[in-house]
């Protein structure tokens, strides 16, 4: 395949970002109302209790995600930037060493989950009262994790290819999915948490299994052989090295929950985990667009860039922030608006929602600026500088823990809240001193190369 006539290589980039990132930003759209609807499922069908039963477990879907995410995003990177060179041998090769070690991770996860889960759960923050519901829903979610790491990889790559409504597809089918499942389980066959969990896991199957037809119909422009399914030390350190600033930015946020869920016990009680798992799904439907815009961004900045078409780069990153910074401040405005409303949908309980609504104010105040962090730290990882988006993700939740520490002390549980938009509003500033260098390399790379082409 000539790299010129690849499907990232067109010309016209706001074309190609609205292209590629629309789809994304549905199925991301699509999967937090997933989550939005799941837990006013759980909310009015099994109790506040039960939402915070999930809100303990969450640090280990996280833990998934984590690997996942780093798996996948770290040989996004390294096949966007391989097609881009023309090299489809190490794309191919890098497709191998994804699949296999996703699924390798995830059998392994399963097996250890269930066998440590009461400990993790304690661990985690579970009262005696949130337990039963946490591991009811953990043991059935730990199940499903081979597949749920395996679709979330393998998203990641297709979307490498350029393949975004197939991407957006996967993510669609695994939602709607679950939406429809979930009364049925829930409330038809009252299976109450358990069915949550097993709505999620059935979800997740189908959505593999149309991964696999999507590889194996010849749909894709990588071909998977057996000779790639073996692990190589080389590819492997490439994905990790790229992908580990998501792997980090997972697994200290799923620190920070863990230490969250212990501060708000003590701070607040069980109540107020449940409200943090409300507002966390509340933040969630208007931030997981930002990471669409991202994920659609990426693998244009990384073509382009393995290709030194540095400013058709820099464009795309400038309408990404544009975007981001809209479609935040928009989410901003209608979640502070519409909080009491909001929460209400959730739960029935008068407490929880007195709570809630300047809970709701103080934690998303910062979202107009998260837009830029995302598309700063995704930029990095997109032309292979792990070391940048590392240093971004480790220190921002080192600072949030030690605030996390600190503030309750002074604020009680309000300090919990205010953690979040004080981290957001310092590193809106580090991001942007990380930024301005890289986009004056850029400038530099241009003039250098229109300096050979003339």
């Amino acid at each position: 395949m000539n790299n010129n006539n690849h499907i990232l290589a067109d010309e016209k980039v706001g074309r190609l970002l609205v292209n590629l990132s629309t789809p994304a930003m549905v199925a991301m759209l699509v999967t937090a109302l997933y989550n939005v609807v799941d837990t006013i499922y759980i909310g009015r069908g099994v109790g506040p209790m039960a939402i915070a039963g999930i809100t303990i477990v969450f640090p280990i879907q996280m833990l998934v995600m984590a690997i996942a995410m780093m798996v996948g995003i770290g040989g996004a990177s390294v096949i966007s930037r391989a097609l881009g060179a023309g090299d489809y041998e190490k794309a191919n090769t890098t497709f191998g060493n994804v699949l296999l070690s996703i699924v390798i991770f995830g059998l392994s996860l399963a097996f250890l989950g269930n066998i440590f889960i009461d400990q993790l759960l304690a661990l985690f923050g579970a009262s005696d009262t949130i337990l039963p519901y946490a591991r009811d829903y953990a043991r059935i979610i730990l199940l499903g994790t081979v597949f749920f790491s395996f679709s979330m990889s393998s998203n990641n790559v297709v979307r490498s290819e350029g393949r975004a409504k197939v991407a957006m597809t996967t993510m669609l089918i695994s939602a709607i999915l679950n939406i429809i499942l979930d009364p049925i389980f829930i409330f038809g066959f009252k299976w109450g948490i358990k069915g949550a969990a097993a709505a999620t896991v059935i979800s997740q199957i189908v959505t593999v299994l149309y991964l696999a037809y999507y590889f194996y119909s010849g749909k894709s422009s990588l071909t998977l052989h057996l000779r790639n399914l073996r692990l190589k030390s080389v590819i492997m350190r490439e994905i990790v090295v790229v992908g580990s600033p998501s792997l980090v930015r997972q697994l200290s946020a799923s620190v920070m929950i863990v230490v969250i869920n212990n501060t708000l016990r003590v701070y607040g009680g069980d109540i107020s985990i449940a409200l943090f798992g409300i507002m966390h799904r509340m933040l969630m439907f208007v931030s997981m667009p930002l990471f669409g815009i991202a994920q659609g961004m990426q693998p244009i900045v990384g073509f382009n860039y393995g290709a030194k078409r540095y400013d058709k780069a820099k464009r795309v990153l400038a309408l990404s922030i544009k975007a981001t910074t809209i479609v935040s401040t928009a989410g901003a405005i209608f979640l502070i608006s519409f909080s009491k409303i909001i929460i209400s949908i959730f739960t029935k309980d008068t407490e929880l929602i007195r709570m809630g609504v300047p809970a709701v104010r103080i934690f998303i105040m910062s979202l107009p600026v998260f837009g830029f962090q995302v598309v700063g730290s995704t930029l990095f990882q997109a032309i292979g500088k792990a070391r940048e988006a590392l240093f971004l993700t480790v220190s921002r939740q080192i600072f949030l823990i030690g605030l996390i520490l600190v503030l309750p002390r002074l604020f009680k549980l309000t300090g919990v809240w205010m953690t979040f938009p004080l981290t957001d509003f310092v590193f809106f500033f580090v991001t942007l001193l990380l930024y301005l260098p890289q986009l004056r390399e850029f400038d530099r790379n241009i003039a250098a190369v229109r300096g050979v082409t003339t």
